[in-house]
């Protein structure tokens, strides 16, 4: 698991799956266009949706969260990077949201 940057993650997101682990009621403040949204306390039960195939890029609040939740998909054997800063700076830098 690597932290990569909110321009890093930009780049990466047309290849890349992102998996935001945020609460249903975090996400309702907009999410980056594409992302999967499983809730972090989800994530055992539904690992099944996310493709081993591809590398992971995970999003939280402010980055706290997603290193956890990328450290454990790494251990469960996929390719997971954590996005510093979360959505704080991903919306704070202007960056689309839906």
């Amino acid at each position: 698991m690597q932290e990569i940057t909110i321009t890093d993650a930009d780049q990466r997101r047309a290849t890349d799956q992102l998996l935001d682990v945020r609460e249903d009621f975090e996400v309702t403040e907009g999410m980056i266009p594409g992302a999967l949204h499983i809730p972090m306390g989800e994530l055992n039960t539904r690992l099944g949706e996310i493709d081993r195939s591809r590398p992971v890029i995970v999003i939280c609040r402010s980055g706290n969260r997603s290193a956890r939740v990328a450290d454990a998909l790494t251990g469960a054997g996929f390719t997971a990077d954590t996005m510093a800063g979360g959505m704080i700076a991903w919306q704070g830098a202007g960056l689309p949201v839906a």
